[in-house]
Parts: structure tokens; sequence; C-alpha cells
């Protein structure tokens, strides 16, 4: 397959030179400095069809959506399908709308235009984000694919310590697309100190090349026997991923599918993450 080594030098160079400021809804103390770093993280990773309700045509019912996340206790939150002020989904801004209900804080990353609005991925955390950045991801292998991004944020969590933590989408149309775009989310993870968690609807199977590559930089969190995300009445596959850095000192306690099938077309992915040991405050 080729492969632009400048688009993954200029991917690199945007993450580690660019920053756009974030989005967020306050209700959590930024500077509490002092208190004690949590050693477990609960992570989702959930596409929610922009809060349509596949069975009901035309419905947008984000309070769903977040009832979801709320009954999972979800420290991180990596969203995708996310409608930005576009007018099938009530001109809503559903990254920051879905913050507000939950008291988290957002970073909403546009993939492409759409509908008036935006149309993307979306980061939420219980934690206060900082340096947030939006990667727009390569589709060389054919230019007629559908944009894609990488949103990052650093994760401010308590004590002093910070972790990355990504929302992606991969292209659904083309494997070369997806083995490219995963290629520079691994360039990008690999070139960065802090632990690394990603999270996203990845549009490939377990035995496919794109998660092969995936596995060269990351751990995913399952494995063996794991459960179907897609689709959401009957899944018979496994499109949707949480993974960590292989370098980061974190460890998988539990994973699973939740058994959701009426506010989105995929059901979301949880797992709970704990440091092997304690973490290391990193100063940005």
């Amino acid at each position: 397959m080729r492969f632009s080594k400048l688009s993954l030098l200029y991917a690199i160079g945007l993450f580690c030179l660019t920053a756009c400021a974030s989005s967020s809804v306050q209700g959590i103390d930024e500077d509490n400095e002092s208190a004690i770093t949590p050693t477990q993280l609960r992570v989702m990773s959930y596409n929610i069809h922009h809060a349509n309700p596949p069975g009901s045509k035309g419905v947008i019912d984000l309070d769903a959506i977040a009832q979801v996340i709320r009954n999972e206790q979800a420290d991180l939150v990596a969203l995708q399908e996310v409608d930005v002020h576009i007018d099938r989904s009530g001109n809503v801004h559903q990254a920051k709308a879905l913050a507000t209900m939950l008291g988290m804080h957002y970073y909403f990353a546009k993939a492409i235009d759409f509908g008036g609005g935006e149309y993307g991925v979306a980061i939420l955390s219980r934690f206060p984000l900082t340096d947030t950045l939006k990667v727009t991801l390569p589709r060389e292998e054919d230019p007629r694919a559908e944009g894609r991004v990488l949103a990052i944020a650093t994760v401010k969590l308590p004590g002093g310590v910070r972790i990355k933590f990504g929302s992606t989408h991969l292209d659904i149309l083309g494997s070369a697309n997806r083995r490219q775009q995963v290629q520079t989310i691994n360039a990008i993870a690999a070139a960065d100190k802090p632990p690394f968690v990603l999270a996203g609807d990845l549009n490939d199977y377990p035995e496919s090349p794109a998660i092969a590559e995936l596995d060269q930089v990351f751990q995913r969190t399952c494995l063996v026997d794991c459960e179907p995300t897609f689709p959401q009445d009957k899944p018979d596959r496994i499109i949707d991923y949480i993974a960590f850095t292989r370098s980061s000192n974190l460890k998988v306690l539990a994973h699973k599918v939740v058994p959701e099938n009426y506010a989105s077309d995929h059901r979301p992915v949880v797992a709970v993450l704990e440091f092997a040991s304690a973490p290391n405050a990193v100063t940005r």
C-alpha cells in the first residue's frame, strides 16, 4: 500500500505544534491539583448516530444517549457521528448539550460540513481538558472518501497527572484508507510521552490489516471472545474499539459491550482501565 511520508510528517507536526482551544462545561474543580489521582478510569466508545434511534425515523433522542452514558458512569467518552447545528437534529450542538446534561467537559472536532452545520467526533470527560487538537486523517488511497479526523485532548486528572485521549471514526469504504489512517494515529501516539487512550468506530474487523497495524502501538481492551458491537439489534461484527498505548502503565480490569438497542445503531463499548503503577505527574 502506498503511504505518504509527507502526510504522516504533517500530521505529527500538527500534533506537536498546534493546539485548538477546548470548549468545556464547568462544574468540576479544575484547580484541585492536590486531590488523589484516580487509579481506575471508565472509558466508553459510542457511535451515537446523531442521536437518532434507528427504529424511529426522524426522531432525535439525546436524552436516551445521555442516559446510556450516565448509567455506565463513564469518566471518558469518545463519541462519533455527532451533529452540530444541523437541521435534521434540531440545530443543536450535540456535544455541548450532552456535556451540559452530564456535567462533563467536552471537545468537538468537525470532520465535514453537513446539512448546514458540522458533523464529526467528540470527547466528553469528567476531568478538565487542555491542548485539544484536531488531526485530519489521510485518504490518499481513495480521495473520494468522506473526510475523517482524530480528536485529541489532554485529560487533566486530579493530582496533576495527565493522559491523552483520542476519539476517531475511520473511513467506511476503503481498507487501504483505514490502514493509512491508523498509521497516522500510531505515529502520533508513539511520539507522545503520556499514556494515550484511543476509542472509536474503526469500521474494520479484528483480523483486518488496519487493526493489525493498530496492534503495533496499541493494546486493545478485548482480544479474545469479544462481543460484537454492530448493528444494535442483532450485532454480528466488531467495529468499535478501546485501546491504549503499549508503552503506558495501564492494564485492563474489565471490558464489555453494553446491551443497548434503542438509542443508536451501534452498541457502546466500555472498558475499565487501571494504572499498573502509581502514575507520574506530567507538567504538560
